[in-house]
């Protein structure tokens, strides 16, 4: 398939302080940048909800292409919702982090459960993101999956493979900041993977942004509001097709393990 990552004039890889993203504006405006090649070309741009939405609002805008969300859902260690054992995607798609469940000593059982409960949550999400809104048709295209950050790449595998299991015949991953072994490790399901900051101090995809607030499944409506009345979608738009009835997936937000009401996000440092 001739897969590669893409390399910039800008250091990816670097030590020592790094600038920061003034926020996830920001950071979508100078990815978009990044991918200005891809300009012209049939592209769908679809963002992992919730944070890595208005990333891929402004890549959107740069391309002049149609946006759409990709929603997956990363499966916490019982107990400990923020360490990532795998994730689970729209279409059936599903990962798992074999080390973690290894070191944690998570039975079988305990990982299925924490899956279901993955794929409920993302039938809600979808059901309140996309509303009545039809996803967008991806066979034949390129589909660029945007997310606001890679630690671990679980979730952005995901979202990958489902990109590719509902007809994209590219598949482009782009963030603005992620940890250069994951970074690396996801060339194997992306044709290409554009990442212009991966510091060797990674820690957390939040110390990259000044303004990291979390994103509100309200504020990434709003935005697929705003873009389905833009005319950006005019660059190569096809007929879509009803979204998929109560199956598609969460993103870089992280679903809440059973038992666990909080599952937030913030700057915690294990995050997808």
């Amino acid at each position: 398939m001739g897969r590669s990552a893409l390399t910039f004039p800008f250091p990816q890889v670097c030590d020592g302080e790094v600038t920061t993203y003034r926020d996830r504006v920001d950071a979508g405006r100078k990815l978009g940048q990044a991918l200005r090649h891809l300009r012209g070309q049939d592209v769908v741009v679809l963002g992992l909800p919730r944070g890595g939405v208005p990333v891929a609002a402004e890549v959107a805008r740069e391309l002049d292409a149609p946006l759409d969300v990709i929603v997956v859902c990363k499966v916490g260690v019982p107990g400990q919702p923020e360490l990532a054992m795998g994730a689970v995607g729209e279409d059936g798609a599903a990962v798992v982090n074999t080390g973690v469940v290894r070191v944690t000593k998570v039975a079988q059982e305990d990982l299925s459960a924490a899956q279901a409960h993955a794929r409920a949550e993302i039938q809600r999400r979808v059901r309140a993101l996309r509303g009545d809104r039809r996803r967008v048709e991806l066979t034949g295209r390129t589909a660029v999956v945007v997310d606001d950050g890679i630690a671990t790449g679980s979730t952005a595998r995901v979202a990958c493979r489902v990109a590719r299991s509902l007809g994209a015949s590219r598949v482009v991953l782009a963030a603005p900041v992620g940890a250069p072994d994951a970074v690396r490790g996801l060339a194997d399901v992306a044709d290409a993977v554009v990442c212009p900051l991966r510091p060797r101090d990674f820690r957390a995809v939040g110390r990259f942004y000044a303004d990291f607030r979390a994103t509100g499944e309200d504020e990434v409506t709003a935005v697929l509001d705003r873009a389905a009345l833009s005319d950006a979608p005019t660059a190569g738009t096809r007929p879509v097709r009803p979204a998929a009835p109560a199956a598609p997936a969460t993103t870089t937000p992280c679903c809440p393990a059973p038992g666990d009401p909080a599952g937030g996000r913030g700057r915690s440092p294990q995050r997808w």
